[in-house]
C-alpha cells in the first residue's frame, strides 16, 4: 500500500467526506526537459459549520478530521466552553462542499443566537463572525501556570515534527499543529491547508482525548499571528512554538495572557518572545541587543 493509500485509510470514519488529497495533471520542467506528470495536491473545500440547524460560518479547509475541526473551532472561538456542550456531530456532502452539523447545548446555542443577532444589519470588518474591534481582539484571561519546559524538550519535538506531517510529505502545501508532553514527545498532530484550521483541529483532538493542555506545549508550522495566540490561550495551552516569525500584536497578546511564545523555532535554536521564565535555563535579562 502506498503512503497516500495509508493516509486515505485514516479517513474511513467519514465515508462521505472528500479525500484530503487529489491527483492533478501537469508538466515538470527540469534541466531543459519537459515531462508530463501526475502530482498529489491537497484538497481545499468550503466547510459550512451549522449549529442546531443554523449556518454560522463557512471555512475553507482540508476535508479531514472534521469533527476535531468543528469542536476545536467552537472551543477556540468561544462558541462552546466545554467539549461536553457538543451533543452530536455529523457531516453531509453538498454540491459546493461539505456541511458539518453540530448539535450544541441550549445554553450555548442561545448565546450564539445572541451573538448573531448583534451582527444583524451591520457591516463586518472582514473577520469571521466579527463586527467590531473589541470582538476582533478579545481580552484573554491570564493563564495560571507553574510548569517549566526545557529547551531540549522543545528541540526534540521540533526534530520529530516532520514525522507527523504525512499529508505534507505528499503535497508539500499543508500546515501542521502538534501537541507534545513536557519531555518533548509529540502525542497528537493535525494538518490542514489553513494554519488556523490545523490548530483548531489539534484543539478539538486534544479535547476529545482528554489531554490537559497545561501539561505540555504546542508546535505550529506557520507564522505566529495574534489569532494563533488567541486560540492557544483560550484552549489553555501555555507554550506555543512557531517555526516562522511572530507579529508584534501576537507578542503583546502572549505577554498579557501569560503565554510563552516561541518563534523561528528550530531544533538547534529558537527565539523566546514572552515569558521566558517558563523555559528552563533562561536567566533574567536587563540588556537587549538587536537580533541578527
Amino acid at each position: 500500500m502506498s503512503e497516500s493509500d495509508h493516509i486515505s485509510a485514516r479517513y474511513t470514519k467519514y465515508p462521505n467526506t472528500i479525500n484530503p488529497i487529489a491527483t492533478t495533471e501537469g508538466h515538470l520542467l527540469r534541466e531543459g526537459t519537459v515531462t508530463p506528470m501526475l502530482d498529489a495536491v491537497a484538497e481545499e473545500v468550503p466547510v459550512a459549520l451549522v449549529y442546531n440547524g443554523v449556518s454560522h460560518v463557512v471555512m475553507m479547509a482540508t476535508p479531514g478530521n472534521l469533527e476535531d475541526f468543528a469542536l476545536g473551532f467552537s472551543l477556540s472561538e468561544g462558541i462552546l466552553e466545554s467539549p461536553d456542550e457538543l451533543l452530536d456531530f455529523d457531516t453531509d456532502e453538498a454540491p459546493q462542499g461539505l456541511i458539518a452539523r453540530l448539535t450544541i447545548s441550549g445554553r450555548r446555542f442561545a448565546a450564539l443566537k445572541e451573538r448573531r443577532r448583534n451582527l444583524a444589519g451591520r457591516t463586518g470588518c472582514g473577520l469571521c463572525g466579527v463586527d467590531s474591534l473589541d470582538q476582533a481582539v478579545r481580552p484573554l484571561a491570564p493563564l495560571g501556570r507553574s510548569q517549566v519546559i526545557s529547551a531540549a524538550a522543545l528541540g526534540r519535538a521540533l526534530d520529530t515534527l516532520p514525522d507527523w506531517q504525512a499529508f505534507n510529505r505528499v503535497t508539500r502545501s499543508l500546515h501542521a499543529a502538534a501537541w507534545a508532553d513536557r519531555d518533548g514527545n509529540i502525542v497528537v498532530a493535525r494538518e490542514d491547508v489553513g494554519r488556523h484550521n490545523a490548530l483548531d483541529k489539534l484543539i478539538g483532538a486534544m479535547a476529545t482525548a482528554g489531554i490537559d493542555p497545561a501539561s505540555g506545549f504546542a508546535l505550529i508550522t506557520s507564522r505566529c499571528s495574534y489569532e494563533m495566540v488567541q486560540k492557544a490561550a483560550t484552549a489553555g495551552i501555555p507554550v506555543l512554538a512557531a517555526v516562522s516569525a511572530p507579529t508584534a500584536l501576537a507578542v503583546r497578546m502572549a505577554d498579557a495572557a501569560n503565554l510563552t511564545m516561541i518563534a523561528l523555532a528550530r531544533a538547534d535554536g529558537m527565539r523566546v518572545y514572552s515569558h521566558p521564565e517558563f523555559i528552563e535555563g533562561i536567566p533574567p535579562s536587563t540588556e537587549f541587543t538587536n537580533a541578527e
